[in-house]
């Protein structure tokens, strides 16, 4: 049977495109390790399969790391690995230079119990209704931190001296409480017109609101799904998209279950397998190669 000459090398380059494609979206389960000028470490992923299930997009990466509740996406402004904290900021809550109309900060109930904001994060609850229920039934939720007060607040601010000039009383009521209160009780239910959230409260006595830090700490935990064995063998941990079960990803086409190395091969998941499918197509094209020369 006759072939015109470029027959052969149409295979073999339309076989050779075929495996250099499939070898890409090997490739492609590669996880990137920062995002912007931060970096991302094991438990966090900013690629599906990357880091742990439990968080599984609570981030994402574009130009900037962000943090994703039903809310909306929140900026990340560090992580620390060491202390096991993540600082975000709202873009919609006010500080003492800008207000911003009220938006409720949500998590999903995974978020609250794996990452919920830490002790030291304050949350400001603004411009309140005198029947607001924090200064009413449930007024024991209201706290004074570090010395600091209301008036200190709507009297140092420049934005927040907008509600002290207005109010027909000295100052209107605002109240200083924790995450729990806002987790239960939306900004509608709180009857407060504007809320901030500040960090590092233990540290802050003596510091007028000006030089406070605005934004939500959180505090996370890790996982124990045996991540160690698979960093030390030069891994990076992840997970199996389909079971979400611990996989330790060896290379941009090799995973194991626990460890690379000896055991690189042990339970290899899909991009081992296409990586063995690349290699049965390249030897088929050779020997069909060969029999049409």
């Amino acid at each position: 049977m006759w072939f015109p000459t470029t027959a052969p090398l149409t295979i073999f380059n339309l076989t050779t495109l075929i495996i250099l494609s499939t070898l890409t979206a090997a490739s492609g389960s590669n996880c990137r390790t920062t995002c912007g000028d931060i970096a991302i470490n094991y438990p966090f992923g900013v690629d599906d399969g990357c880091g742990a299930p439990q968080y599984r997009h609570m981030l994402n990466c574009s130009t900037n790391l962000f943090f994703t509740t039903p809310s909306g996406n929140y900026k990340v402004q560090s992580i620390d690995y060491k202390t096991k904290t993540m600082v975000i900021y709202d873009p919609s809550m006010s500080t003492c230079s800008i207000l911003q109309p009220h938006h409720d900060f949500i998590m999903t109930d995974i978020q609250s119990a794996m990452m919920p904001p830490s002790p030291d994060t304050v949350f400001a609850l603004i411009n309140c209704s005198i029947d607001s229920p924090v200064l009413n039934h449930y007024k024991n939720l209201c706290f004074n931190f570090s010395d600091h007060s209301c008036e200190e607040l709507y009297g140092s601010c420049n934005a927040f001296r907008l509600f002290h000039l207005v109010a027909n009383v000295s100052s209107p009521p605002c109240c200083f409480t924790s995450y729990d209160t806002v987790k239960y009780m939306s900004m509608n239910i709180l009857d407060c017109t504007h809320y901030t959230s500040v960090i590092n409260t233990d540290s802050l006595k003596g510091l007028g609101p000006s030089d406070w830090v605005y934004g939500i700490r959180l505090s996370y935990s890790m996982p124990e799904t045996g991540c160690d064995r698979c960093s030390q063998s030069g891994g990076t941990c992840g997970f199996d998209t389909e079971t979400e079960g611990m996989t330790c990803l060896c290379s941009s086409y090799v995973n194991s279950t626990r460890q690379c190395g000896a055991g690189s091969y042990e339970g290899g998941g899909h991009a081992s397998t296409t990586f063995s499918h690349a290699l049965f197509l390249f030897t088929g094209a050779l020997l069909v190669f060969k029999m049409i020369l």
